[in-house]
């Protein structure tokens, strides 16, 4: 299974180290930060799978966090719960509406905001809880490292099967030759970004053989996405 990873944004020293450990314990990978500035700061090193962001936080506001996260390319759609003290309904909405999936009023159980984060993971990284990723007629075992199309088995070499799970994490978003560097070669890689297409050739005659649909669509001056034209 992927290990996920979480930002957490708390101020309260207690707190935070009661979330960390629950979530640890669960298997993340946890960073955590009191202070905003550091949090956008850690979100840009390494873009997490999921933020746990609280409203009241040191220096910029919760909220603050919450719209530069989503005007940035790199974390614009990962997942954010907002944990509050807040719990009117307009403060609520305030939250979902700057860009939150969802929110948590203190105090709360560890185990309800585990159930809650995994319930967002589910809905948006399938992989990250373990599930086969499943594309038009394409599904992955992530756990086996299994790919099958229309039910034929699918031989990939380690590179094309964590840039099909990429795709199939995200389906219908376009990646530039950039954003799909970071993602599957990682941050300190010095491949040029011509290799991603060499790749992308031998992930297309791998799932397209026996002239099924090309699901990867080529953007022009974009980058690729995964498209099965329906």
């Amino acid at each position: 299974m992927a290990r996920a990873k979480m930002l957490l944004v708390e101020d309260d020293p207690a707190l935070a180290e009661l979330v960390s450990y629950n979530f640890r314990r669960e298997d993340f990978d946890v960073r955590q930060t009191a202070d905003g500035e550091e949090a956008l700061l850690l979100a840009r090193e390494e873009t997490p799978d999921i933020v746990l962001l609280d409203w009241m936080i040191e220096g910029i506001s919760g909220l603050e966090v919450c719209r530069r996260l989503r005007r940035t390319a790199e974390t614009a759609n990962v997942p954010i719960i907002m944990l509050t003290a807040r719990g009117e309904e307009e403060d609520r909405v305030r939250g979902l509406e700057t860009g939150a999936d969802d929110y948590v009023t203190k105090p709360f159980s560890p185990r309800e905001l585990v159930a809650r984060v995994n319930a967002v993971l589910r809905r948006v990284r399938p992989a990250l809880a373990g599930e086969a990723l499943i594309y038009a007629d394409v599904e992955m075992d992530t756990v086996g490292h299994k790919v099958k199309r229309g039910g034929d088995t699918v031989q990939l070499g380690p590179t094309e099967f964590r840039l099909l799970k990429h795709f199939l994490e995200h389906p219908g978003w376009v990646f530039s030759r950039e954003r799909l560097l970071d993602a599957v070669w990682g941050h300190d890689s010095d491949i040029e970004a011509r290799t991603v297409d060499v790749h992308i050739r031998r992930l297309r005659k791998a799932i397209n053989v026996g002239d099924r649909p090309d699901i990867i669509r080529t953007v022009r001056s974009a980058g690729y996405a995964l498209d099965s034209g329906d």
